[in-house]
């Protein structure tokens, strides 16, 4: 499993970073998922090997324009690029008519199946390899957490279970090892179902704007990776007295450690925290404050950056 940060800036975009969007990529194969469509988002996958033709499933954390102006776009461009099968998009219910509304008004047709899900209802989302659960946050607005759990990781034949069953071992396993539907006397014995992951699932947790980072305590429990703003440092919000419902990078490398979160990333920063390390306030800042409070792995995404989770579950950068 990859996680690929296409936007880490806060609020509006920089010259090096671009709003909120963050690619969550399948350990096999090209399938991937979207947290958060920021405006510009498009573009920035251009820069990336992904597809949107591959693209399995939108998830949108909060109403925010930062987290969600560029999906008329996206979807736009989809549709234009040939995808022709349905997509799912799990979002705020208030959403749902600006996005058909946006849709239509641009007179933009969309040659595929598009299923507007309302994350306040949702009871999750899967498919053969994947689980999606929502953890609910802290905001100005109502805003989201999503938490990725692989389903059977690199699966093997369940060969204790077939034996018990009394399933002889030869082509039918063959079958059944594929996944495939066989039929058994009168039985139908379905491949999914013999199927057992031969190592401990992966699981992330990628969130929206959350000024209570212990709001994650349960859903932090085994994680691997937790992604998650740090629009300020608490000087600023010292300074100021304002965070706009936001968490400070010592808040939730606090958190962090407390949980005993391994790989930690933080995102979502202000924009007034610069590159360069010799203008003030900059990104070594953040660095700097969350070091202080937490002693895992540490990262601030960047643009375009690409990190693999790997079967130890600790965050590497990608080959």
């Amino acid at each position: 499993m990859d996680l690929l940060f296409l936007g880490t800036s806060a609020g509006v975009p920089t010259k090096a970073r671009n709003v909120s969007a963050t690619a969550v990529v399948e350990a096999s194969g090209s399938h991937w998922y979207l947290v958060d469509c920021g405006e510009g988002t498009q573009h920035q996958l251009l820069h990336t090997p992904l597809s949107v033709r591959d693209l399995q499933a939108v998830f949108i954390t909060h109403v925010h324009g930062d987290h969600c102006f560029g999906l008329p776009g996206l979807l736009a461009s989809a549709g234009m690029s040939g995808r022709n099968q349905p997509l799912d998009i799990v979002l705020p219910a208030a959403l749902h008519g600006w996005l058909r509304q946006g849709l239509a008004a641009s007179d933009t047709f969309l040659p595929f199946e598009l299923r507007l899900l309302a994350v306040e209802d949702w009871q999750g989302w899967r498919n053969q390899t994947l689980q999606v659960t929502a953890v609910r946050l802290s905001h100005r607005v109502p805003s989201v957490g999503f938490v990725f759990t692989e389903l059977n990781p690199e699966p093997r034949l369940d060969t204790l279970r077939l034996e018990a069953e009394g399933i002889p071992r030869g082509p039918m396993w063959g079958e059944l090892a594929k996944g495939r539907t066989v039929q058994f006397g009168e039985q139908l014995l379905h491949g999914n179902e013999y199927l057992r992951g031969s190592r401990p699932p992966r699981r992330v947790i990628v969130c929206g704007d959350n000024d209570n980072p212990q709001l994650l305590a349960d859903a932090a429990r085994g994680a691997d990776v937790l992604v998650h703003e740090a629009t300020f440092t608490q000087a600023v919000v010292e300074r100021t007295g304002v965070t706009f419902g936001h968490s400070t990078a010592a808040a939730v490398a606090r958190f962090a450690e407390a949980a005993g979160v391994r790989n930690l990333v933080l995102t979502h920063f202000s924009a007034r925290y610069q590159s360069d390390p010799r203008r003030s306030p900059s990104i070594n800042d953040v660095r700097d404050e969350a070091l202080a409070h937490y002693r895992g792995r540490l990262v601030l995404a960047q643009d375009l950056q690409r990190y693999h989770i790997g079967r130890d579950g600790y965050l590497e950068p990608a080959l």
